[in-house]
């Protein structure tokens, strides 16, 4: 069924058909399609578009498709050009005449526009639940292993010690501004184009508030052209997906890093690794691998889709039936790689004596050397120095700086004294200053 054709005298290419239907993808929208039909047609009704029988008859036949798609009895397929033609050939066929009243006052254009909404506002409301279940299973993680401490890092060099717990705080931040931001694109694309039709409203006196609210939305949107065009808010909701990715990589790089035998920190479960069909001995990170992988694939389909509509001129084009492919999938992609990583971080095995040796290994207390001579008069720029050559004599001598001898210290500065133990233990220096933050 074609919901056009009444100008055209000749039949549309097989192969046109085929390369123009959107179907396989967007009847991925049928639940959001049938609601914003089911808020249009009480509208209708309620503006004396529609009488209260055909109201009640076609919301019944809506109502009953919807059933029957999910209760499978019913399959989303053949030659409709979407699933906007799918859901109004059933209508008709099960209502005849009257099923044809439901197209009045709307265009596919404001339709599509209204069910991506829907779908996009929903999708984001499951994204951030598993956002947040991350975040719990990053606290819980940290919490299970409170006081462990470990390196931190810049540039891949031991740093400064910090606690396993504060580290993994870092993901947390990065994920809570991360539902942050979904939370203001939701926010911003809580506006209904239903009634935009085509591009220009219709002179049907229709009420959008009307169908705002039965939807949902905060209010209706402003412009008729902007409302069937506007695709901001997917590329809005593909930038945050894109960076919740590349978080989600960065921690996977880390659990990889982390559980090779060269570092040793953490191991990841049986359940969230593989083996090699040759070398026996190998447990390989594929989760983590996997989820960094993903990370191009979400940022792929935000560069599509701001290449799909750089050039686009006001109003609706064909080109932007191409947002819904790459979208779908960034959010298949989004909640499953978020589900795997709370998972794998459920069952992850922290080694915290290993961790401890690399601080030790590591001079992670030269900094708080540095600070000691200060605090007894000297200047920095000279304690830092100074501090420098101390960690090339230890180099030398296989020690670390808390294992040198007074004497051996004070062959370095005479503002040393009994007290640099203390001050340079690792467990106090976190309680120092800032640090206390870390525990």
């Amino acid at each position: 069924m074609k919901l056009w054709g009444g100008r055209f005298t000749t039949a549309e290419s097989k192969l046109m058909e085929d390369f123009n239907s959107s179907l396989s993808f967007d009847k991925t929208l049928y639940k959001q399609d049938i609601s914003g039909s089911i808020a249009h047609v009480k509208m209708l009704s309620k503006c004396g578009i529609l009488n209260v029988d055909e109201e009640c008859l076609i919301i019944s036949g809506l109502e009953e498709i919807l059933d029957q798609i999910e209760s499978g009895s019913l399959y989303i397929e053949g030659s409709y050009e979407d699933i906007h033609s799918f859901i109004e050939a059933k209508l008709t066929e099960m209502l005849g005449e009257i099923g044809k009243k439901l197209h009045t006052a709307r265009s596919r254009n404001d339709q599509v526009a209204v069910d991506m909404r829907l779908y996009a506002k929903e999708k984001s409301y499951e994204i951030i639940t598993d956002v947040q279940s991350l975040i719990k299973a990053l606290i819980e993680l940290g919490e299970k292993h409170n006081g462990v401490i470990m390196p931190g890092y810049t540039h891949m060099q031991r740093a400064q010690v910090v606690t396993f717990k504060y580290h993994l705080l870092a993901y947390v931040s990065m994920f809570d501004r991360d539902m942050k931001r979904l939370k203001n694109a939701v926010e911003i694309l809580n506006e209904s184009p239903l009634g935009c039709c085509a591009l220009a409203g219709t002179t049907y006196n229709i009420d959008r508030e009307f169908t705002a609210n039965e939807l949902g939305f905060s209010k209706p949107i402003n412009n008729f052209l902007d409302g069937v065009s506007d695709r901001d808010y997917l590329l809005e909701l593909l930038s945050a997906f894109s960076i919740i990715m590349m978080h989600l990589s960065r921690l996977c790089e880390e659990l990889i890093l982390w559980s090779t035998k060269e570092f040793n920190f953490v191991q990841i479960s049986d359940q969230f690794a593989t083996g090699s069909s040759i070398m026996p001995q190998k447990k390989n990170p594929d989760a983590a691998e996997l989820i960094r992988g993903k990370t191009g694939r979400v940022y792929g389909s935000l560069i599509s889709l701001l290449t799909t509509m750089k050039s686009l001129p006001l109003a609706y084009n064909k080109d932007m039936q191409e947002d819904k492919e790459p979208f779908f999938d960034s959010i298949t992609t989004v909640q499953s790689s978020l589900k795997v990583m709370t998972e794998m971080l459920s069952t992850l095995k922290v080694n915290s004596n290993k961790m401890k040796e690399a601080v030790k290994m590591g001079f992670l207390n030269a900094t708080e050397v540095a600070d000691f001579l200060v605090l007894k008069g000297l200047a920095f720029r000279d304690a830092h120095g100074l501090v420098g050559s101390i960690v090339l004599y230890c180099e030398e001598k296989h020690k670390a700086i808390e294992d040198l001898t007074l004497s051996e210290l004070k062959r370095f500065s005479p503002f040393f004294d009994e007290s640099i133990y203390e001050y340079i233990d690792y467990e106090n220096s976190l309680e120092k200053g800032i640090k206390k933050e870390m525990k």
